[in-house]
């Protein structure tokens, strides 16, 4: 069975044990994070310093210390930004008559300094995906986004799978003001999952009619 993708706002996605919880996992993921989260370029190699016949030998380590995320960015520069297009929305204007949803994104290969990302053996960090919106009337960029999916994953597809938060907050509305996850008033548990069970049955089943070609439109 294919493992979907993991996406979550930076109250997950800035928890390195989090996301290394996806990985050991096998689980892909694009979380959001916070701009000064730090960490070296995908590049970058560890060096071994000089044993000097005392103590206990060096261990490898990086000979720069990591940069903020945002740093790594503003030095990629507005020039590594591609246009993406990532869906069509409703809201049609003149200057915009499909309606697309579209920004400027630049993504860049890094490794993620944590003291709780263990090292290879070789003292190198595992690589990921730094991805960075930079809208064409900002000055720098203004969301930031991890990536733990494959080299040849698009920018496209992994812009498409950081904006897809979106729909997650519209299955959460629809839950609570349409279909009434919120009107449980009970004490318990077993009362709580009889109320939630039946509300994210009926949540699935209208994802169900919206996804069905044959299905008559609401009325």
């Amino acid at each position: 069975m294919a493992r979907l993708p993991v996406t979550a706002d930076s109250g997950y996605g800035d928890c390195a044990l989090f996301r290394l919880g996806l990985t050991e996992r096998g689980l892909p993921y694009v979380v959001q994070v916070d701009p000064n989260a730090t960490a070296h370029p995908g590049d970058a190699v560890p060096v071994t310093p000089t044993y000097s016949g005392r103590g206990r030998p060096p261990r490898p380590a990086y000979p720069d210390p990591p940069v903020t995320f945002k740093r790594l960015a503003l030095a990629a520069g507005r020039d590594a930004t591609r246009p993406v297009t990532w869906r069509h929305g409703s809201r049609r204007t003149r200057g915009n008559p499909t309606a697309a949803m579209r920004s400027r994104f630049l993504r860049l290969r890094i490794r993620p300094a944590n003291r709780d990302i263990p090292r290879a053996d070789d003292g190198t960090l595992p690589e990921a995906w730094l991805i960075a919106e930079w809208p064409p009337d900002a000055t720098e960029p203004v969301k930031y986004w991890l990536s733990n999916t494959d080299t040849r994953t698009s920018l496209k597809t992994l812009v498409r799978l950081a904006k897809l938060r979106w729909r997650v907050e519209h299955d959460y509305r629809e839950l609570k003001s349409g279909l009434g996850i919120d009107h449980f008033e009970g004490r318990t548990f077993t009362g709580w999952h009889r109320h939630v069970t039946p509300t994210v049955l009926a949540q699935a089943f209208c994802v169900h009619l919206r996804l069905d070609p044959k299905a008559d439109a609401p009325a």
